[in-house]
């Protein structure tokens, strides 16, 4: 680019109205996307009355703004064409004054370089020139520079309050026919205040997150407390759609430094900016943030790229067999089905990748969202098989793998408490679920989620500890067929060849109030196998509990047991007991010296050929 071309790009600076005069009836306009809106030119778009601005078709990935008016759309002097079905279009699109085109947004680049839309004018906004006149597109990098190789008439909106970004976001000065100066401030976003509810969801994601993972992050009151959960994290990635101010934080606590990326390592992805005027001056040039084009960021095959990629969804309810949906109108920024399928197929591609879907038990008219059935509920998202994990703020329901009777009963584990019994009813008339199904009522409240640790054994297992689920039958039941003969007789005095349903689900449905069950995990947070498990119950005629234990031979004698034993002495004595009792056969050496090293005093006595052990707490203990 010679000198003269550097210095004389103001000479392409018109007023709007210069720009307006080029419009033809009939024309398409393509309008820059979300934040990044040419605010100045929609609006005096909107509020012109000129004879040659009619039966305009105006398209927009996706609508933020106010700057297109609802009023014109009316009046039919333009047709809103759109890709995006959430927030501001969402309604209009329901009252027919607005076009939704159902397309992937991977495909998005393909399907506009093929020209089936055939652009007549680009209306985007950009950074001012630098020193070498090169502008950026800042907030928005999708499809802006493949829909200005086809238009007749490109217009630069020159805005100096949006960010220069890194990436594929430059463009030369040149490449515009017209240039407006901003007078209107790029479209801001404030931070989300921090829900309780949400807060306990983000924990809980946050969970089922590992060192090492690549996340896709958004935008609202889930994504805001869970930054702040996820910074103590190590090595995160991030290949995500949307740039926000918590993943601003989370960038700048440490935890995210994208080093086991294989799409755009060391970087962290994304293709929109969203939030507060904060973010957007952290941005500017800022190297370890990029933004790229649609089909790098949404593409599953890149996203696929990444391991341990976690797609993070943010739904609005949920029916028992695994049906979403999705939000709607203004509590839908950037969650549709076009995004989410595309990073659902990413997780689902990535080596041990997978796909967290999070949603509060109930709404905040204080109705339930996990249902019997979505029946005609909008924006309903058919991804049963893809379901991994399904978060709320009572925990984590893992459902891959799991047949529709298990993943219902996971499920409701997680709704409401308030909600269970009547879901547990109308999972059984629907035959969902065992017509003999047990559900404990009073359990809803009582779930000891105290009980929820981790520890690294021996050999570096590292083992997760929870509080036992009706859910866990199959798991259980998988645990109690591993054991030897020697092992079941060991645990249950009889040589037990059998553990059917009705037996198993007796097992796993304990009242809380009277019994205290931890099972051990091994595998990622959320799923997992169970390899142990110890339970007391109480004795109602006085304060003790009689204990016992169960270990998976394979991970015998690496301290397992003894842990358990003083994690269920803990709870007892936080519950009021004041001591264990317990039968043990002499053969059951190492029972013996897990009870010996649970620093509390053993008293035993031989009976009928089994010690009978009796174990007061001590009151410094």
């Amino acid at each position: 680019m010679s000198q003269t071309q550097k210095t004389n790009w103001e000479d392409l600076v018109v007023a709007p109205e210069k720009v307006l005069e080029k419009i033809q009836p009939g024309m398409c306009i393509f309008l820059g996307t979300g934040a990044a809106e040419p605010r100045t030119l929609v609006k005096h778009l909107m509020d012109s009355n000129a004879d040659n601005l009619q039966d305009l078709e105006l398209f927009q990935l996706l609508s933020f703004g106010d700057a297109i008016s609802i009023k014109e759309l009316k009046n039919q002097k333009y047709r809103l064409k759109t890709f995006f079905s959430g927030w501001v279009a969402k309604e209009a699109i329901f009252e027919g004054r607005v076009d939704l085109i159902p397309s992937r947004f991977s495909r998005l680049s393909q399907l506009i370089a093929s020209r089936q839309i055939p652009f007549d004018v680009a209306f985007i906004q950009i950074t001012p020139p630098n020193k070498l006149g090169y502008c950026s597109f800042g907030v928005a990098v999708d499809v802006a520079r493949l829909v200005m190789d086809q238009a007749t008439i490109v217009v630069g909106e020159i805005n100096p309050d949006i960010p220069q970004t890194q990436g594929n976001s430059f463009v030369s000065i040149n490449e515009f026919d017209m240039l407006v100066k901003a007078t209107e401030k790029p479209i801001y976003f404030q931070r989300w205040p921090i829900d309780p509810i949400f807060d306990k969801v983000a924990a809980n994601i946050a969970s089922a997150i590992e060192d090492g993972s690549c996340i896709s992050f958004s935008f609202g009151p889930l994504y805001e407390p869970l930054a702040k959960h996820l910074m103590h994290k190590k090595d995160l990635g991030v290949h995500s759609p949307i740039f926000s101010d918590a993943l601003m934080d989370l960038v700048n606590s440490g935890a995210v430094t994208n080093r086991y990326k294989r799409h755009f390592p060391g970087k962290s992805l994304a293709s929109y900016a969203i939030g507060t005027p904060e973010l957007l001056s952290w941005l500017d040039n800022n190297p370890l943030v990029e933004f790229q084009n649609l089909d790098k960021v949404f593409n599953p095959m890149r996203i696929g790229k990444n391991a341990r990629f976690v797609a993070i969804i943010n739904i609005r309810k949920i029916d028992l067999t695994g049906g979403v949906a999705l939000h709607v109108g203004k509590g839908n920024v950037t969650t549709d089905t076009a995004e989410v399928i595309d990073f659902v197929n990413g997780a689902e591609i990535s080596f041990l990748g997978y796909s967290i879907f999070a949603l509060p038990s109930r709404n905040l008219k204080g109705e339930a969202n996990f249902k019997i059935s979505l029946g005609d509920i909008p924006n309903q998202l058919n991804v049963r098989e893809s379901l991994d994990l399904v978060v709320t703020e009572y925990g984590v329901a893992n459902l891959n793998g799991r047949t529709v009777r298990e993943r219902a009963m996971a499920l409701i584990e997680i709704a409401h408490p308030e909600d269970r019994a009547q879901l547990i009813e109308e999972a059984k008339a629907q035959k969902i679920i065992y017509n003999d199904q047990i559900f404990i009522a009073e359990n809803a409240h009582l779930y000891p989620s105290e009980a929820q640790c981790k520890h690294t054994f021996k050999n570096n297992v590292s083992v997760r500890f929870r509080a036992i689920r009706p859910s866990d039958e199959q798991e259980m039941r998988r645990l109690f067929y591993r054991f030897s003969d020697e092992s079941v007789y060991y645990r249950y005095f009889t040589p037990l060849k059998t553990m059917p349903h009705s037996k198993m689900q007796e097992y796993v449905n304990v009242d809380y109030g009277k019994v205290m069950s931890i099972v051990g995990l091994v595998g990622d947070s959320g799923k997992g196998q169970i390899i142990a498990e110890a339970r007391y119950v109480k004795d109602p005629k006085r304060p003790y509990g009689d204990v016992a234990f169960v270990v998976d031979e394979e991970f015998q004698s690496i301290g397992i047991a003894t842990f358990l034993y003083k994690q269920l002495m803990r709870l007892a004595k936080e519950r009021g007991l004041q001591g264990f009792t317990a039968d043990v056969l002499p053969a059951n050496k190492e029972m013996m010296r897990v009870f010996e090293k649970g620093a509390a005093e053993v008293k035993a006595t031989l009976e009928y050929g089994v010690y009978r052990l009796s174990i007061p707490f001590k009151q410094s203990d």
